[in-house]
């Protein structure tokens, strides 16, 4: 393959990249250290569920962003009155905002850790950093480069950390087939819940109508795929891992961090490093992809349209870069009513989305000959079934029990 077909290839791959970018971050990489940790490699099946219903509707926002130059906020105004829209994006934004101070700390431990140096600092500079892009002129194509960079040093790290820990063959082909371990299920269901995630796959159809130029058509669908695929494959890295290496020695950990240290007496400093890089990546590349979302749908909720070279969209972007940094420079980390809220709005908020999503991309009148097929209606009905049973189940643990 020449320099500038890879070239393409890797600029095509960018909306598809940044979704797995923004969906793979620090809470993401704590869940799947757990599970391997605590379950060896019996969950994961999980993965190849979560990502089969990521695919379902990651495709979907590509399609609707293929199928019309209207975002899809101002579509869902147009099928469902403003209130509908308004209500979307400032509560994508709340929540953005509110689990951006678990990025700044992730990426402020990671660096932190690796070098003997204060949290707060690192902090203060990748937010400052994170903030400094959106002064670029094509923030977007800046944005695609640094994620496709962050997931290359994320994919690098993992995938030597795995090559260290010689797994057992025999014990991942296990995984595969589904058995709930006891106690698992709040820890698969926080998975699922993150992993599948509906805000990604929304927030898919404004990156193609981004990166979308005359003539790229379906193909810029089919490699946002990629991006959701690569996401797959990090997670189930990070579960093996953790199976092979923390699993036979009874070792638990409750952050990304502690895997790194457990890393250590095993495999040297080089490794516990190696496995920090990855956790920068997820880290940084949740801190700005996040604001991102945040930022892009409450500037088209406002009216303020969703282009990143929109000044005002620009300012709401570093309004939640901004509002994370504080919040974890004060607090040390993210607090617990903070969290709660967080979950009280995505409870109510994802089956909203996932609804509006399938009914628009099943719309002829909107989607033309990008209409949902046969099997996107089917998997996509039953993908809203998943959503709502784990809304169900975060309005029981929150409210109820």
């Amino acid at each position: 393959m020449s320099e500038s077909r890879l070239i393409k290839l890797l600029k095509g791959l960018g909306p598809g990249i940044i979704t797995a970018a923004l969906v793979f971050g620090p809470s993401k990489m704590t869940i799947t250290s757990r599970l391997g940790a605590e379950y060896g490699y019996a969950t994961l099946w999980v993965v190849l569920i979560a990502i089969f219903f990521m695919l379902v509707f990651t495709d979907m926002g590509a399609r609707i962003g293929l199928s019309s130059s209207e975002s899809l906020l101002s579509q869902i105004r147009n099928k469902w009155g403003k209130a509908a829209g308004v209500a979307i994006g400032l509560g994508v934004f709340l929540v953005a905002t509110s689990f951006q101070a678990g990025n700044s700390i992730g990426v402020g431990i990671a660096v932190a850790e690796a070098t003997g140096t204060s949290t707060w600092v690192w902090v203060l500079v990748f937010n400052l950093l994170g903030i400094s892009l959106l002064f670029f002129g094509s923030f977007y194509k800046t944005l695609e480069k640094l994620m496709i960079a962050l997931v290359g040093l994320m994919l690098f790290s993992f995938l030597t950390t795995l090559f260290l820990s010689k797994p057992s063959f025999s014990g991942i082909a296990a995984g595969f087939v589904p058995t709930i371990p006891s106690g698992s299920t709040g820890l698969l269901i926080a998975f699922m819940a993150s992993c599948f995630s509906i805000v990604g796959a929304f927030y898919q159809s404004y990156l193609v109508q981004e990166n979308r130029k005359p003539g790229t058509g379906d193909e810029a669908k089919n490699r946002s795929a990629t991006g959701i695929l690569i996401l797959g494959v990090m997670s189930l890295v990070v579960i093996i891992c953790a199976a092979a290496v923390l699993n036979p020695q009874g070792i638990k950990v409750n952050s990304a961090s502690e895997m790194s240290k457990a890393l250590e007496p095993l495999f040297g400093s080089y490794a516990a490093h190696l496995f920090l890089a990855g956790l920068f990546g997820a880290s940084f590349s949740s801190l700005v992809g996040n604001a991102t979302v945040g930022g892009s749908l409450l500037g088209d909720a406002l009216g303020f349209g969703s282009r990143l070279n929109s000044k005002a969209v620009r300012g709401f972007i570093a309004l939640v870069m901004v509002c994370g940094a504080s919040i974890s420079l004060i607090f040390g980390k993210l607090p617990l009513e903070l969290i709660i809220f967080a979950q009280s709005v995505t409870v109510f908020l994802v089956p909203f989305i996932g609804i509006a999503m399938y009914f628009i991309a099943s719309d002829p009148k909107i989607m033309g000959r990008r209409v949902n097929s046969p099997f996107a209606k089917i998997a996509g009905a039953i993908g809203l079934l998943l959503l709502t049973g784990l809304a169900v189940w975060n309005f029981n643990e929150l409210f109820i029990k």
